[in-house]
């Protein structure tokens, strides 16, 4: 835990526990560091799940360490099942941390699921970005998740369980041949995973040193409007950058192809790309526009604090929507909002709005249709991928400085 730094003695953490060895061993960790929170997912898609949940939270509380089970639904056997159970896990612990007042969530990958992640992108024929494996420190929305174990073998996890007599439960899914993960533990236990992740962390410093170049260039060439939209200037556009750009704009967790990128970016073009569009900026401006694909957008979602619409906006915490409103796009509803606002038509649609059913409620970017109408209503641009996030993150410097920088 020392990577993490000094931990403020009044500051609080929330910290994934499953149940299992490696997240009940950073939970135990966690406790000797600062004030953890256990939140402990329970997905619900085995029997006996419920009761292990359970028990996983009595064995913390024992350690003085308090636990809040979260139960999961939906979830069924079926395609993608590892994919969807890790977004509604997530979610879930989003939305835990928001109820809390909690800003930072351990995860407790360690180097075997890093071995893991980088030999699956390496068949998949992933960049080098995607060779660094997980990083230490990620953003997601408004939380701020660190991986401070990704250098621990988790062996040493279950000695340090042991050694605490703090018991575990093993899950069956672990050793289930008919997902990929699985496999790849035992072929990664048939040698040795030094190597790989060796070029793992080289390939994660050179990420990060790329990220913190991309953030100082962004901070001095762009502009970054909190409506959504980004204005560059005229000429070619790096790729790097207009990767991160489109990602920041879209709000979609992944980037575009890079050869696409490659050519918007040395001969701009209006285009569509990784649900962004790229326009000539017209009236804001010389130079170009990039503003969030319309017809890509999410579907609404319910307004709940805290809420993620389309991957981009998030209802401020301390808002107030009313009862069984909807956070949904302006969409088509903008052609009756021209004189509010001196935006472009592209940018008017894929702003978020307040809706009751087919009737539009409150647009808070635009004050529409007053302020007092928006006074209990505010959304926060939050992209999956931040534009400036590799700006905090030296490649020298371990996760504390973001997490000093946070607190």
């Amino acid at each position: 835990m020392a990577a993490l730094g000094p931990y403020p003695a009044d500051r609080r953490v929330a910290v994934a526990v499953s149940g299992g060895a490696d997240s009940l061993a950073l939970a135990l960790l966690a406790a000797g560091w600062g004030q953890p929170r256990a939140l402990i997912v329970d997905h619900r898609l085995r029997p006996g799940s419920g009761a292990e949940a359970e028990t996983a939270a009595a064995r913390l509380a024992a350690r003085g360490i308090a636990a809040r089970v979260l139960r999961l639904g939906g979830l069924a056997p079926g395609p993608a099942l590892p994919e969807r159970a890790r977004r509604a896990r997530y979610a879930a612990l989003g939305a835990a941390c928001r109820e809390a007042g909690l800003a930072h969530l351990l995860v407790g990958h360690h180097a075997g699921d890093q071995a893991e992640t980088v030999l699956m992108r390496k068949r998949r024929g992933s960049g080098a970005r995607g060779l660094a494996g997980m990083g230490a420190v990620s953003a997601h929305h408004d939380l701020c998740i660190l991986r401070p174990l990704l250098g621990a073998a988790p062996a040493r996890l279950r000695a340090t369980l042991r050694a605490a007599s703090l018991p575990w439960a093993e899950d069956p899914t672990n050793t289930d041949h008919h997902f990929l993960r699985p496999r790849l533990r035992v072929e990664l236990a048939a040698s040795d995973p030094a190597p790989l992740l060796a070029a793992a962390a080289d390939a994660g410093g050179a990420r990060a040193a790329e990220d913190a170049v991309i953030a100082t260039t962004i901070a001095a060439w762009a502009a970054l409007h909190p409506a959504g939209f980004a204005l560059l200037p005229p000429g070619p556009i790096a790729p790097a950058v207009l990767a991160t750009l489109i990602q920041t704009v879209s709000g979609t967790a992944y980037p575009p192809r890079a050869d696409a990128v490659a050519a918007c970016g040395a001969a701009p073009r209006a285009m569509t790309l990784g649900g962004a569009r790229l326009l000539p900026a017209g009236r804001l401006g010389a130079g170009w526009l990039l503003v969030r694909e319309a017809a890509a957008m999410a579907p609404p979602v319910a307004a709940a604090r805290g809420a993620v619409w389309d991957g981009r906006f998030a209802l401020a915490s301390d808002s107030s929507p009313p009862p069984c409103s909807m956070i949904g796009a302006l969409g088509s509803a903008a052609a009756g909002l021209r004189r509010a606002s001196p935006l472009p038509a592209a940018v008017l649609a894929t702003l978020p709005a307040l809706w009751h059913g087919e009737r539009l409620i409150a647009v808070p970017h635009l004050l529409w249709p007053d302020a007092a109408a928006c006074a209990g209503v505010a959304f926060g641009w939050q992209p999956a991928r931040p534009a400036a996030a590799g700006a905090f993150l030296p490649p020298t410097r371990g996760c504390g400085t973001l997490l000093h920088a946070l607190c």
